[in-house]
């Protein structure tokens, strides 16, 4: 009979790895889910025989063979309007009587084959096995972040799941819904950036040299403009591989200065200080981090901790350092205000709400009140972005087009009048 290593997770999260003796795959992830354990790897083990699915050189054992390691369920990233449609729907059965169990149960059986299916089946597994629904989904650290496990968790603790699931969907769908509103507003000046870049190497690859050629058999000679025009295209032709060089070393340049917090603070912040976009940067960060701290403060996540998963998610390492002093701050009894004004990252409208919310102890209401202001502001900022983009691109190609057509015309002017 062949042997099969396996790696699982125990009821308790702690990773096993072991051997087993089974017929074929399918029986050995059965075998281990009877002892209580959680598969997440089979491989069939090398020297101990095959398992017998099928007659030599049928299909079934065709496929065996090619499938020498089996991997179960590799964890990915699930689309996050797909996983706030989940929140919601999670949200509306339990709101509306129906168990966890069976909530799940339903949910996973009406998804399309894929992750999020693998996903629920294997939390389902979990939770049926004892587990609580926060650390199954724990389990999975690159689908449930650490703001989601933990409301749950604060949910599951206080006895209102359905609240806190009803607040990670409306967190959510504000979210994704911020994310499509910028996604949406910077497809046309992607589109004309495309189209000018396009236009221009057209122009500068295949027109310009033809009209060097004519203007050289003509013996003409060039004013500044052409000749200027006639160098780029030089280099773009034989030397066309230092701007693609150029570009690629710029971006793998900036990927690895992000691997560090040193590097990724000063990207950050000089992000924050580009005109126009930094602007639409800060709101939409500022925004984020009040959202996040309010939705979990008001679920019953300790201050503290929240802050702590919030310096996590903030997705700008200027707010996560002005968070980290913030945490500090109150950690050792101190206001939470001081750090805020100290990090000059936040406005004193923003500032003047979290004293408001300090002292009244209304700190988590305040947090979405200003969320909410600021997704209204990014909504302004974006619109007025675009309008602004649009005409300025068109305006920027027109010139650019313009002067490689007078840079071309102009010897041929010349050459006329002297005609």
């Amino acid at each position: 009979m062949p042997k099969f290593k396996y790696v699982a997770m125990t009821n308790q999260g702690k990773e096993v790895t072991g051997t087993i003796d089974s017929e074929n795959t399918t029986v050995a992830i059965g075998k281990l889910r009877e002892k209580g354990l959680f598969p997440t790897s089979v491989t069939v083990e090398k020297g101990k025989g095959q398992a017998k699915t099928g007659t030599p050189g049928s299909p079934n054992q065709k496929k065996s063979m090619l499938s020498a390691e089996i991997t179960l369920f590799t964890p990915k990233r699930v689309n996050s309007g797909l996983l706030a449609l989940f929140t919601r729907q999670l949200a509306t059965l339990i709101d509306a009587g129906l168990p966890l169990l069976r909530s799940l149960n339903v949910l996973r059986d009406q998804q399309k084959p894929g992750c999020l299916k693998n996903t629920l089946g294997e939390v389902t597994v979990m939770v049926e096995g004892g587990s609580s629904f926060s650390e199954a989904l724990a389990k999975f650290p690159k689908i449930f972040t650490k703001l989601y496990v933990n409301m749950i968790k604060a949910g599951e603790a206080g006895g209102v799941l359905e609240v806190v699931l009803n607040r990670l969907a409306e967190f959510a769908e504000k979210s994704e819904k911020l994310k499509k509103k910028v996604k949406s507003a910077m497809i046309y000046p992607a589109f004309v950036i495309t189209v000018a870049i396009a236009v221009l190497t057209f122009l500068i690859t295949f027109i310009v040299p033809k009209f060097a050629e004519m203007f050289n058999d003509l013996e003409l000679q060039l004013p500044w403009m052409t000749k200027f025009l006639i160098q780029i295209s030089d280099l773009f032709k034989e030397q066309w591989y230092i701007p693609i060089a150029f570009v690629i070393s710029f971006v793998v340049g900036i990927k690895i200065t992000r691997r560090s917090n040193q590097g990724r603070y000063y990207i950050d912040k000089l992000l924050l200080r580009f005109p126009l976009v930094g602007m639409l940067i800060k709101k939409i960060a500022i925004a984020r981090f009040t959202r996040t701290l309010g939705t979990l403060i008001t679920s019953g996540v300790p201050i503290l901790q929240a802050l702590v998963i919030v310096k996590d998610t903030a997705g700008n390492e200027v707010i996560a350092r002005a968070v980290e002093k913030v945490h500090d701050s109150i950690r050792e009894g101190e206001s939470i205000v001081e750090p805020l004004k100290v990090s000059k990252v936040f406005p004193p409208m923003v500032i003047s709400m979290f004293e408001v919310g300090e002292e009244t102890g209304a700190l988590a209401e305040m947090l979405i009140k200003i969320a909410d202001n600021y997704d209204e502001d990014v909504d302004a900022a974006v619109e007025g972005l675009t309008s602004l983009l649009e005409p300025f691109l068109i305006v920027f190609l027109a010139v650019v087009v313009g002067f490689i057509v007078i840079a071309m015309f102009m010897p041929l002017i010349s050459l006329l009048q002297q005609l």
